[in-house]
């Protein structure tokens, strides 16, 4: 396994008062676990405050877990020091959701490409350039781009030019975050197609994070789905028409079909996503499920393997049927 999380938890103090004393937590992330094999594409996708971002920064050590582990090529990075997981980050980098913020706009495009060469002391001067221009031609930006700031491009462009950024180092993986919910979408497809080229090209390795099950389906090879800060499925997205998990079957329902002359009885759920400062108890979920009953606010669902590569966190999986057979 390239990346590994193991039982990872995160909570964000929450502080008040007069002395700035911690009156409670945002539990953001509760006992999660997931797998990126080398060369492969996971999804994970949720509505806004499942914990996605977070996962994902965890697993860069931008933050730390409040506990729990993560792996990276066979090592353990949960607590390494700066100074030690210096040489490691140049096998995972990150591109980030908003090709505008993303970017420093007094740097020019050439400086920012190149900065990640000059911190790791990779190569130097004429070398510089050369890599520089041998990534924008793999993003598909001439080299006239190296001398012009990130305001004289487009959004696509600029996320290409993020995308470069994180190539810069030829990283073994790419962690995405949501890299184009920004765009429109006929640039978006463009974006998708692109990283699945340079993923067949470099033998990259993505974590992929999206709200759109439909941009995840058709990029990755399993597709986590998480809701307030836990894992409720884990599927093969080849497999995606057998998901069993209530909260899988909404965002299912909620994916347009390109076909005007079919129709399909959207899932709505009922009520507001609870505060992750103070999660339901048992599943998380059960505040909204259809199919709820008493043991589900007692018991915390385990994420059990139904079938291979199919692992499902609901106690009642029994009860629900495939959404493919789910009433149209």
């Amino acid at each position: 396994m390239l990346l590994q999380a193991k039982n990872i938890t995160k909570k964000f103090p929450i502080k008040g008062g007069f002395f700035g004393r911690t009156v409670g937590h945002v539990h953001a992330l509760n006992d999660v676990s997931l797998t990126v094999e080398s060369g492969k594409t996971v999804g994970l996708v949720g509505e806004s405050g499942c914990g996605k971002t977070t996962l994902a920064r965890i697993a860069m050590r931008l933050i730390d877990p409040t506990s729990g582990e993560i792996n990276f090529d066979g090592k353990d990075i949960t607590t390494l020091s700066e100074r030690k997981l210096r040489p490691l980050r140049r096998g995972f980098q990150m591109i980030f959701q908003d090709p505008y913020s993303s970017l420093n706009p007094r740097m020019t495009v050439g400086q920012i490409l190149t900065e990640p060469l000059q911190v790791h002391k990779i190569a130097n001067g004429k070398k510089h350039r050369e890599q520089v221009f041998g990534i924008l031609d793999k993003v598909g930006l001439s080299p006239a781009a190296f001398h012009k700031y990130p305001h004289q491009f487009s959004g696509g462009q600029r996320q290409r030019i993020g995308i470069a950024r994180a190539l810069m180092l030829y990283p073994k993986l790419i962690i995405a975050d949501e890299p184009v919910s920004a765009l429109d979408v006929s640039v978006q497809a463009q974006i998708i197609n692109l990283l699945e080229k340079l993923q067949n090209e470099m033998k990259l390795t993505y974590l992929f994070i999206a709200h759109d099950l439909k941009v995840v389906r058709h990029i990755s090879q399993k597709i986590i789905v998480m809701y307030l800060g836990r894992i409720m499925e884990e599927i093969d997205s080849e497999d995606l028409s057998q998901a069993r998990h209530p909260y899988t079957h909404a965002l299912l329902s909620a994916v347009p079909i390109p076909d005007p002359n079919l129709k399909r009885e959207k899932i709505i759920l009922s009520g507001d996503p609870p505060s992750p400062i103070n999660p339901p108890s048992g599943c998380v979920f059960h505040t909204r499920c259809p199919y709820a009953q008493q043991i589900c606010k007692e018991k915390v669902p385990p994420l059990d393997e139904i079938k291979p590569n199919h692992r499902v966190a609901c106690l009642l999986v029994d009860q629900v049927k495939p959404f493919s057979e789910l009433k149209k």
